[in-house]
């Protein structure tokens, strides 16, 4: 991965942030992206679009860009079939990089979303769902008797060529970090400011070191930016950060990036059932580091923060808070990409 592009050149955006406009929205961002010059498209999955049958249909609408996951939630789908939607999206699109992101996700999602249990042994869960999904992409025969899959004979019958889907793992906290630097292709952070970057490269470095196979970790970094006035987005922000905040590992992310205060008083009104005293308690510090609002110069600036604090891809993640919310989402788009 050390002779892929890197930096501002390497730039990505995701569909995370407006899964909600629809599929089209999506699609329309794709084709967009490629006459920009963005070289990735990804997208997340909760409640909406599902992951490889969007990007399937993102890939040809711009056919110049690399696809990724961000972040798939590995309760939900066996590492086997993981790698069969993988296998799939590169076999339809073989010249391209897939960039398959999955986590541990949070028990909102697993448990209450989708009625599967969140699971506990976090790291030991996701060392294990990495080592098999790389045995599986490797097209060889597979068995496995670990502490959460059993599996006999799996062979993925999907035929790939030399390029093969990339694991980036999703993570936030040391333990977590550290076992991305060690097995994963890449780890891909989200919901911090650029401030926090650093440190969070040390604990993937300290991963790394203890890799016996020669590989590089890379450093994927979701941006959370928009060109949109500040009285359009602020209700945003704060509803968005608190629903993070009262995440346990969100929170303690939070936390250490240094906003546990407000962290704190989110949680302490949250847990009260005050609402409005939760929302009022994300400080506008809290907003500017990691949601940023602004005008173009802002936006691009702050793709070049995380890029200068130690990201290798940064993945614009558009925040569509305005009247019309494709035209921000263009704006942004233009902006971060410095096309503005």
């Amino acid at each position: 991965m050390a002779d892929d592009p890197q930096g501002l050149d390497a730039m990505g955006v995701t569909f995370a942030s407006f899964m909600n406009l629809g599929v089209d929205e999506g699609l329309r961002a794709a084709r967009l992206a490629a006459t920009l010059g963005y070289r990735s498209f990804w997208t997340a999955e909760t409640v909406g679009p599902e992951a490889f049958g969007f990007l399937a249909a993102a890939g040809a609408a711009g056919p110049e860009l690399s696809l990724g996951t961000g972040v798939l939630a590995l309760q939900l789908r066996t590492p086997m079939v993981v790698a069969m939607g993988a296998a799939t999206l590169q076999a339809l699109h073989p010249e391209r990089d897939i960039h398959l992101g999955i986590g541990i996700s949070s028990p909102v999602v697993t448990s209450q979303w989708h009625g599967v249990p969140y699971g506990d042994r976090p790291l030991a869960r996701v060392r294990e769902y990495v080592t098999l999904l790389r045995a599986c992409l490797s097209g060889e025969s597979v068995s496995m008797q670990g502490d959460f899959f059993e599996v006999s004979r799996f062979r993925l019958g999907v035929r790939l060529g030399e390029r093969r889907p990339k694991i980036i793992v999703g993570a936030l906290n040391p333990k977590m970090l550290e076992l991305a630097g060690e097995v994963a292709d890449g780890v891909l952070l989200n919901y911090l400011p650029a401030s926090h970057v650093p440190w969070s490269v040390e604990q993937v470095r300290r991963g790394e070191a203890r890799r016996t196979d020669g590989g590089r970790c890379t450093i994927y970094a979701y941006v959370h930016a928009g060109v949109c006035a500040r009285e359009d987005g602020i209700d945003y922000a704060r509803r968005d950060l608190f629903s993070y905040a009262v995440v346990d590992a969100y929170a303690a992310n939070f936390a250490r990036a240094g906003f546990g205060d407000s962290v704190e008083a989110v949680r302490e009104r949250h847990a009260a059932r005050d609402r409005d005293g939760a929302l009022a308690a994300v400080t506008d510090a809290f907003v500017d580091a990691i949601d940023v609002m602004g005008d173009a110069a802002r936006v691009r600036a702050t793709m070049e923060a995380y890029v200068a604090a130690g990201v290798d891809v940064p993945v614009l993640m558009p925040l569509p808070w305005g009247p019309d919310r494709s035209a921000v989402i263009d704006a942004t788009m233009r902006a971060a990409i410095g096309a503005a």
